[in-house]
């Protein structure tokens, strides 16, 4: 875990003052059928706060946990990245992933091993699904610097 946290905290400081130096011709390029780099960062957004309720709830509800999936696209459609200001993005991005980061630093860990049942049928354990998280975030934000 610690191994994922550090990963994490380093994305994170890298990016806070690097995204908002990005020039909106190059975020808001859109290619059909893909996401603008501002709906990327979007996206991260949306994934941020399900991962949050996610890493929180495990903690209290019934176990094993339901992973309840969430429509992507129709998040990052309803919630008009596109047209939010870069700088205003990163902060938001930037602050709920922070938050993230005090969960997992925190996390006990026994409960690294609960259980989590996906959509369709398989099971995880909460370590995976935190150290996943940063593995997506890694994905992501590649794709917007590059």
């Amino acid at each position: 875990m610690e191994n994922a946290i550090r990963k994490f905290e380093k994305l994170l400081s890298e990016n806070i003052n690097y995204f908002p130096t990005l020039n909106d011709e190059i975020l808001e390029v859109k290619i059909p059928g893909k996401w603008s780099k501002k709906e990327i960062l979007g996206h991260l957004i949306d994934s941020g706060i399900h991962n949050l309720v996610r890493f929180t709830e495990i903690n209290y509800l019934e176990k094993p946990y339901h992973h309840r999936p969430y429509s992507q696209m129709d998040l990052v459609d309803l919630n008009q990245y596109q047209t939010i200001p870069i700088a205003e993005l990163t902060q938001l991005w930037f602050s709920v992933n922070r938050q993230i980061v005090r969960i997992m630093k925190s996390v006990d860990q026994k409960a690294l091993d609960y259980k989590i049942v996906l959509a369709d049928e398989s099971v995880i354990d909460l370590k995976f699904l935190m150290t996943d998280y940063v593995e997506h975030l890694v994905h992501h934000v590649n794709q917007i610097k590059s």
